[in-house]
């Protein structure tokens, strides 16, 4: 199964450029609406650059400082993630952003205005100066907090999504090692039975197997999907051998809809499902019996449906381990298999009863049909 792996999250460079850009555009917008709101409409007379010169002395010193709290909030969630010294941290920080705040603005009046304006403004402003600090300061620890654990609950669940991923992977690929022993153990000892009868056809026999190890090779390096004629050409070569140890005890009927041939389902689907039906509904039984196979679309349109039956003896489903006498040879891995894969979307379901034989259904989504 091809699992897509989620998007790589941005590097630290790029997120920070993000959250940058986003902390100068609300400083502008900022700056934008206290201008537009100090603007004074009067008998036509417009007092922008009035305006203008205001929000700059009043927002340019908190914009710049500003710019200390990201690199700040880092440090104390680094070194102090919760608790008391986190605390303390931000309250010596906000103290810290309304003195430099302070400083600035007195520097700034005393550089352009002298010291008794400088004194005066200081001493008006110092109150008003001093909680605007800790609003402000409050609002950019929230904002580029908020951004920092989105940024980390974010690769976290990446992170949780990757495992995941990987987990499914393993998980299949150790499925379809189940399902290739139960394969390869019961057509080698049919081989070496025709060996001993008739090495001829032991011969045509072998190139069978062959090129039925030549599809399992490559499902090993591609075990995502196959295609249906592929599976069906393995499946026959194995009812092939099967048939020279079983003889007329083995009956097949086909059923197989030519415009579902190029549809695509994970390789070893079908092998198992009939191998389940030769050896617990045909082998056991002296008259032997018949195998079906059928496939074709649903009623869905875009998905392949596909039964394998046979007429054998059945069993009360589901079998209750130990007692019951008839497992399913692959079954519980498969209905794994389609559990994990195609997103839910496939469906396998096992109808049985004694008398009744054994019914096997799969419905696969076919996105491309």
């Amino acid at each position: 199964m091809e699992l897509p792996l989620p998007t790589p999250p941005a590097g630290p460079d790029q997120s920070d450029r993000r959250l940058w850009l986003g902390y100068t555009g609300l400083c502008t917008v900022g700056w934008l609406l206290y201008a537009a709101a100090g603007t004074e409409w009067l008998r036509g007379s417009l007092r922008l650059w009035d305006a203008m010169y205001e929000a700059t002395w009043n927002l340019a010193p908190p914009m710049l400082l500003g710019l200390l709290a990201l690199p700040w909030l880092r440090l104390l969630q680094r070194r102090f993630p919760i608790g008391w010294p986190n605390l303390l941290g931000h309250t010596l920080a906000a103290i810290a952003f309304a003195v430099l705040w302070q400083a600035v603005d007195f520097l700034l009046a005393l550089w352009l205005f002298g010291p008794e304006h400088a004194q005066a403004t200081f001493q008006q402003r110092l109150l008003w100066l001093t909680l605007w600090a800790v609003v402000v300061y409050t609002a950019l620890v929230l904002g580029f907090g908020g951004a920092l654990n989105a940024r980390r609950a974010h690769a976290a669940a990446l992170t949780a999504a990757q495992a995941e991923a990987a987990l499914v992977r393993a998980e299949l690929a150790a499925i379809s090692g189940k399902l290739n022993p139960h394969f390869l153990f019961n057509t080698l000892n049919s081989l070496i039975f025709l060996v001993r009868k008739d090495a001829a056809t032991a011969e045509q026999s072998l190139l069978r197997f062959s090129g039925m190890m030549r599809y399992l090779l490559d499902t090993q390096r591609d075990a995502g999907r196959a295609h249906l004629r592929d599976e069906l050409d393995f499946v026959r070569d194995y009812l092939a051998l099967e048939s020279l140890r079983l003889g007329t005890r083995l009956r097949v009927e086909w059923q197989v809809d030519a415009a579902t041939l190029d549809d695509e389902l994970p390789p070893l689907t079908l092998q198992p499902l009939v191998e389940n039906c030769i050896v617990h509904g045909i082998a056991p039984r002296l008259a032997g019996g018949t195998v079906r196979i059928e496939a074709r679309r649903s009623a869905e349109a875009a998905a392949l449906l596909l039964r394998v039956a046979d007429d054998g003896a059945g069993c009360v489903w589901p079998v209750r381990a130990p007692e019951g006498r008839r497992q399913g040879i692959g079954l519980a891995a498969l209905h794994r298999r389609f559990e994990l894969d195609y997103a839910g979307q496939a469906r396998m379901t096992v109808r049985s009863a004694p008398g009744a034989g054994f019914h096997v259904e799969i419905t696969i989504p076919q996105p491309h049909a």
